[in-house]
């Protein structure tokens, strides 16, 4: 890291230049060194030994992210716009970040069945926002799903969270991510990818991408209730009864009607005026034959080709999730506030997008 401190240093004061202070732009890039040369666990304590000789340093760091009062909005905007500088991306990945937890009193911490595992277990759900391009997946953005079990007055002021994040806004602020951060996109029409079945009300998502008029290829539950189509306007469609997304997979394997796979959300499940034809295509099995779930876009001209190498993005995607858990403290977090969560999370998005492009720099001039 030395050869690089200046590349570094440069790098860490435009993006930190929006917070106000120069001693917290100062811990916040000893914070983003603690991340990118700490080995193993990244706990305030061992980053701060790693970094500096201070023996007031891990107490200040623990101050810096836990209650200085610095927004992190602005942070993710300068991130997000260096990335599209240095790279071509070319869709957003949103994808959920299973966090463990022990007790109850950390922020947005609950109990949830996870379906990739087949476990309960103690945790926060973080919902990150990836731009994903063919050299990587690099987190810019990052939000906390809260459950309704934290609807509860005390304790949200206990965690410090604002009245704008309530517990009915998950699906809301999912959306916020993308349409907070597309604007900045160099692209206007990038897609955005997720799989956030089992987290999220889908078929509330998909309403608000199309609200704000993105492109999508979104994960659907096997039960999602779909009116099958064809190329007449939405209001032609036929009026018989939906059927659920595995059925109509089925159907068409079957070589039932409706083969071309367009497929229509039933007029009690979106807004009038925004009835829009989707297609509905199941991803492939693995080597393993495990299946890759359905899959529903608004982009129905796009070649099938083109849509599934959108759907792999999310398998890469979970690659990069595996390398900030294992190497950039994703999971280490000590505090407990709504604040100091989203504080953490920006600085390992810093850390890791430095890390990454850096690297590949590097290589460049070798």
């Amino acid at each position: 890291m030395a050869a690089q401190s200046t590349t570094l240093d440069g790098f860490t004061d435009q993006l930190f230049r929006r917070i106000p202070r120069a001693d917290q732009r100062r811990w916040a890039e000893v914070y983003v060194q603690g991340l990118l040369t700490t080995p193993g666990k990244k706990s305030v304590r061992r980053m701060a030994a790693a970094v500096t000789d201070s023996d007031t340093a891990a107490q200040a760091l623990h101050q810096f992210v836990n209650a200085s009062p610095w927004e992190w909005e602005p942070i993710q905007t300068e991130l997000t716009q260096w990335v599209e500088r240095h790279t071509r991306p070319r869709c957003w990945t949103i994808a959920p970040v299973v966090l463990p937890k022990r007790g109850g009193q950390s922020c947005g911490v609950h109990r949830r069945f996870i379906r990739q595992t087949g476990r309960t277990v103690n945790c926060q759900i973080g919902l990150g926002a990836f731009l994903s391009s063919n050299t990587g997946d690099l987190p810019v953005a990052w939000n906390l799903l809260l459950p309704e079990e934290w609807s509860d007055t005390a304790r949200r002021r206990q965690a410090r969270i604002p009245e704008s994040a309530t517990t009915a806004s998950a699906i809301q602020n999912t959306v916020k991510l993308t349409n907070g951060l597309a604007p900045h996109a160099a692209e206007d029409s990038l897609p955005v990818v997720a799989d956030l079945v089992g987290y999220l009300d889908t078929s509330a998502m998909i309403r608000g991408l199309v609200e704000r008029g993105h492109d999508f290829v979104v994960a659907v539950p096997d039960n999602l209730l779909l009116q099958p189509g064809s190329h007449l306007a939405a209001r032609q469609c036929a009026e018989g009864p939906p059927v659920r997304a595995a059925q109509f997979i089925d159907g068409r394997a079957s070589h039932a009607p409706h083969p071309s796979g367009l497929v229509y959300l039933p007029r009690t499940h979106t807004r009038p005026g925004l009835q829009r034809t989707y297609r509905l295509f199941e991803r492939p099995a693995d080597d393993r034959g495990r299946s890759g779930g359905l899959w529903l876009t608004n982009m129905t001209n796009r070649p099938f080709g083109e849509l599934l190498a959108l759907v792999d993005a999310q398998t890469t995607t979970a690659t990069t999730i595996g390398r900030l858990e294992r190497d950039f403290g994703l999971r280490d977090f000590e505090g407990r506030s709504y604040p100091g969560w989203h504080h953490h999370m920006t600085l390992v998005s810093t850390a890791y997008t430095y890390q990454q492009l850096a690297v590949r720099q590097l290589r460049r001039a070798a």
